[in-house]
């Protein structure tokens, strides 16, 4: 016989409590086997695809594309035997007279005092019992209840209208022949103010009213609402505005910022981009900057560590997971590099250019975006030069790297054309101390400054 199971959302293992659905793979009726795509999601930071647990045929979608759906809620139905037979129909209850029970018409009211139904019996038509609190007076006999009389219908009742008083219960004063003439002429007698003796409202009043220009309102020709659109706040954009909030109002902010004179840096990355070792390698400024902040945070291993008000302690971390913030089509995403304190300069480039390609392709994992140590947004693709970031909620430093511009900057007592930066680092300042903070943002800029001094570190 057909057996059918629903399947429900699943966690997707990043402890989210919801996701929305985006595409639906099959459709009812459609055949389907163990771990075929059936559906796509969108948690709160990626898209993913979710395998069907069982074989059978599709019998019913129970979410829409677009629809937000809690973990647990089931989204669909599945027959995983669909060529069983069905089952044969139950043959109905007999009662036994013993019991004092016999078969009637539906509705009727049997011996004992139920009510026949279409399979067995419902409840006795009598009021149920209940247990008598054991200091309650003892109960009356019951009465003999004398069949109920027909009811018949009250009358409707007859609504008089109540007549209509004047605001405050003030009466206009006039004479019945100005009265007339105010109601021939749509004057309202409360609107205006007697000039007659004691504040009688005269014709002269009624008819200067009349006379009167009327002021129009402007209304605009232009409904603003037609120039409008409301989009839904759900997915990344909704985590990440929680995660944003979260981390401004949880952690103590301070941002400092550094301009750095980049030229040997950019010298360095041309000559390498010509090396056979970095042929077809994408070495970007950005790299450069994630290996600097690398070898910075062992110097300050404050800016790496997490504060734990659980537990009320510091956890330094021997391992850095470098959060890279990636804008995409779904909104802010920050995939982590994992373990980049132990790549090279060739190494973090590669790393750095797939996560970015997969990235914008929406195709991020959850699990690519959890457990990151410390971030580095890099708004200079944007043509910004510098800007104060938040914190990535659990992390306690984040470092903006800027537009890289060509401006005059002294050179051994001259003013020179020069590839210039401006860094900028927020930390938790309950983890990291000012000179902390200093330290490290200077020992990144001496890094991008003078490339060669990493062999100190």
């Amino acid at each position: 016989m057909p057996q059918y199971k629903q399947f429900p959302l699943p966690d997707t293992a990043e402890g989210l409590t919801e996701a929305d659905i985006l595409t639906w793979h099959v459709k009812p009726g459609d055949t389907v086997t163990v771990n075929q795509i059936i559906v796509e999601i969108e948690t709160a930071k990626a898209a993913v695809e979710l395998p069907c647990p069982w074989a059978g045929v599709v019998t019913e979608l129970l979410a829409e594309p677009g629809q937000t759906v809690e973990v647990g809620v089931p989204i669909i139905t599945i027959d995983t035997d669909p060529g069983g037979a069905a089952a044969p129909a139950a043959p109905a209850p007999v009662a036994a007279e013993a019991n004092g029970t016999s078969s009637g018409k539906i509705g009727e009211e049997m011996p004992g005092g139920r009510i026949a139904t279409l399979v067995g019996y419902g409840p006795k038509s009598g009021a149920a019992k209940r247990r008598a609190r054991k200091d309650a007076a003892p109960a009356a006999p019951a009465a003999v209840v004398a069949p109920p009389a027909p009811v018949v219908a009250p009358p409707a009742p007859v609504v008089v209208a109540a007549p209509v008083q004047a605001p405050g219960g003030y009466v206009p004063l006039a004479k019945p022949p100005v009265r007339k003439l105010a109601k021939d002429l749509g004057v309202d007698l409360h609107a205006l103010t007697g000039s007659g003796p004691g504040g009688v409202i005269t014709r002269e009043d009624v008819e200067t009213a009349v006379s009167a220009p009327v002021a129009t309102p402007v209304v605009s020709s232009v409904d603003n609402g037609t120039r409008e659109r409301r989009v839904p706040i759900k997915g990344v954009r909704k985590a990440t505005a929680q995660a944003m909030v979260d981390s401004a109002f949880t952690a103590p902010h301070v941002t400092e910022f550094l301009t750095v004179d980049v030229t040997p840096m950019m010298e360095l990355r041309a000559r390498l981009k010509n090396a056979p070792e970095f042929r077809g390698v994408k070495l970007t400024p950005l790299a450069f900057c994630a290996k600097a902040v690398i070898l910075a945070a062992r110097r300050t291993p404050d800016v790496n560590a997490t504060w734990d008000s659980a537990a009320n302690e510091i956890v330094y971390k021997d391992y850095v997971h470098l959060g890279i913030a990636a804008a995409t089509p779904r909104g802010l995403v920050v995939p982590k590099v994992r373990d980049a304190d132990r790549m090279s300069l060739k190494e973090l480039a590669v790393a750095l250019d797939e996560l970015a390609t997969v990235a914008r392709d929406g195709k991020t994992s959850p699990a690519d975006m959890m457990n990151g140590t410390i971030t580095i947004t890099n708004v200079g693709v944007f043509g910004v030069d510098t800007g104060t970031p938040i914190l990535n909620p659990g992390e306690s430093a984040i470092l903006a790297l800027g537009a890289i511009r060509d401006m005059p900057w002294v050179v051994d007592g001259e003013i020179k054309v020069r590839k210039i930066c401006q860094l900028a680092l927020s930390f938790d300042h309950r983890v990291v101390d000012g000179q902390q903070g200093s330290q490290f943002l200077a020992d990144v800029g001496a890094l991008l400054a003078e490339p060669g001094i990493a062999i100190t570190y």
